[in-house]
């Protein structure tokens, strides 16, 4: 039976490659995003199976009902994609309140509000699958991303918990962690930037990787997206996917240094108990 698929940030990278590959397969889609007049040639192109729908997933209010919307209209969500970000480059120091919570609203309370939603029909079908967009800066960080590697932590350390609550339910988790691909994330109008003091030059150098990065970034986000769905489909889905050759190279190296520090302590931090 084909699968009926949720898809926020549909318009563009990692959500419309998803969006093309599903719909390829004769799958119903629903892509949400903000403009969602951006998603109109796939609608006229697959009239019986693409569905547009104006979404903020930052007005978690707005998620409940978007779900029963689509519920009703098409008797349930196989898979929910939780795609819609941005990326955001400033300083710890630099970074404001006030961009923190915003950041915070797009990656981890809306993707909350979404997955909250879609739960109970999943549960009571006993199927489903909820794929949570990351990125390899929900495994490790460097200057310049600490505002954005700390909603994909965050993302990431209630996915894990999730997966772990909805399993016995047949409800699969995928955390997908890609590294650098040829999305619009860095694009000079989606990039979110804090005010440079000038103070910290490696953020500055970050700057500078992430505003002449884009277009010529070597992940290809139609292979990205039949990999998820190959992932899917397995008998045995993974918890999280790190994609490219980038991402599987840093993430590995990172969790190396981890193990080392670990290491490293071993014996002291196993003697912290209370002496008998």
């Amino acid at each position: 039976m084909n699968k009926v698929w949720l898809i926020t940030g549909a318009s563009s990278g990692f959500g419309r490659a998803l969006a093309e590959a599903a719909l390829a397969d004769g799958d119903v889609v629903v892509g949400a995003a903000r403009r969602p007049g951006a998603l109109d040639d796939l609608v006229v192109a697959h009239p019986d199976q693409m569905e547009a729908l104006g979404l903020d997933v930052t007005d978690t209010a707005a998620a409940e009902a978007a779900v029963r919307g689509v519920v009703a209209r098409h008797g349930r969500i196989d898979v929910l994609v939780n795609n819609a970000g941005r990326t955001h480059v400033g300083a710890f120091e630099e970074t404001t309140e006030h961009e923190l919570r915003e950041l915070f609203d797009l990656h981890v309370f809306g993707p909350a509000a979404l997955t909250r939603a879609v739960l109970p029909s999943m549960r009571a079908r006993r199927s489903g699958a909820i794929v949570q967009m990351s990125s390899m800066g929900g495994q490790l960080s460097f200057a310049g991303f600490s505002a954005y590697s700390g909603t994909k932590f965050a993302l990431e350390g209630m996915s894990e918990a999730l997966a772990d609550e909805v399993r016995e339910y047949g409800v699969k988790v995928l955390v997908v962690e890609p590294g650098a691909f040829r999305t619009s994330l860095f694009e000079a109008s989606r990039a979110g930037v804090s005010a440079d003091s000038g103070v910290y030059a490696k953020v500055s150098r970050t700057r500078e990787a992430v505003s002449g990065g884009d277009g010529t970034q070597a992940g290809d986000p139609a292979k990205a997206a039949a990999l998820i769905r190959a992932a899917l489909d397995a008998e045995d889905t993974p918890l999280r996917l790190p994609l490219g050759d980038d991402a599987v190279t840093a993430v590995l190296d990172h969790l190396d240094g981890i193990r080392a520090d670990i290491t490293a302590w071993e014996k002291s931090t196993r003697a912290t108990g209370f002496d008998d």
